[in-house]
């Protein structure tokens, strides 16, 4: 039974996609900042600190063997002009976002040289593809993360790893209700339903369906591609 790790796990998008894999079964382990009490296999780390990430993924393979998939959704946003954004701010969506991917990859990428097999797959943006007024910061970031994801692929591909980003559109999360609730939408999600071919708002399982093909071996012939999963509002 192969073993993967979801950052960001403990809610929203990480949380489906670690009940998905689960589900097919794989063992799965969550970091998190804030992981449940309840699940033996939920790590507490910061995803920009590399040396919180190691000890995770230590713990990890000890507890469950090898990592050979790795799937990154930590993730954190932010709405400001950005005549406004000062650069701490800056840095700080950039770290999460991006350097997080750049600490968790490397962490867990022995395991898979030495298996010769593994599945990487970025959780990135539909921003990236339409531009988001006052993101300026976080579009950035996942943009980076969706350039990564194609240099990642064109390199570890001749060792048996493939490395995919699925920029989620609209998706019903705990964060994307906050910012309904603070206004930040430009609508309300039944607005933006309107606004999505298919009339209806993404869910946390849709992201986890798209995951979860990438990594299995139908996929295996996939690399390097950035699988948009939202409702046609991006082309």
């Amino acid at each position: 039974m192969k073993t993967a790790v979801v950052t960001g796990g403990a809610s929203g998008i990480g949380l489906g996609v670690a009940q998905r894999l689960r589900d097919n079964g794989f063992h799965v382990a969550t970091l998190d900042l804030n992981p449940p009490a309840d699940d033996d296999f939920a790590y507490r780390a910061d995803v920009t600190d590399p040396d919180q990430v190691n000890e995770a993924i230590t713990s990890v393979r000890a507890a469950l063997g090898p990592v050979t998939v790795l799937v990154n959704a930590a993730g954190l946003d932010g709405f400001k002009r950005f005549q406004n954004i000062n650069f701490e701010e800056w840095k700080r969506v950039i770290d999460v976002n991006l350097h997080g991917v750049f600490h968790c990859v490397q962490a867990v990428l022995p395991d898979m040289l030495e298996a010769g097999w593994g599945r990487i797959v970025n959780i990135s943006s539909s921003s990236t593809h339409s531009g988001q007024p006052f993101m300026s910061h976080y579009v950035s970031a996942k943009s980076a993360v969706n350039g990564l994801t194609k240099a990642l692929a064109l390199e570890l591909g001749p060792s048996g790893i493939t490395v995919n980003a699925v920029p989620p559109g609209f998706i019903d999360t705990p964060m994307l209700r906050k910012n309904e609730e603070a206004r930040r939408l430009g609508g309300t999600v039944e607005d933006h339903i309107q606004r999505t071919p298919v009339r209806r708002v993404g869910t946390p399982a849709d992201i986890a369906a798209a995951c979860a093909f990438l990594i299995s071996e139908d996929a295996s012939y996939i690399t390097g591609q950035i699988l948009g999963v939202n409702g046609g509002r991006n082309t």
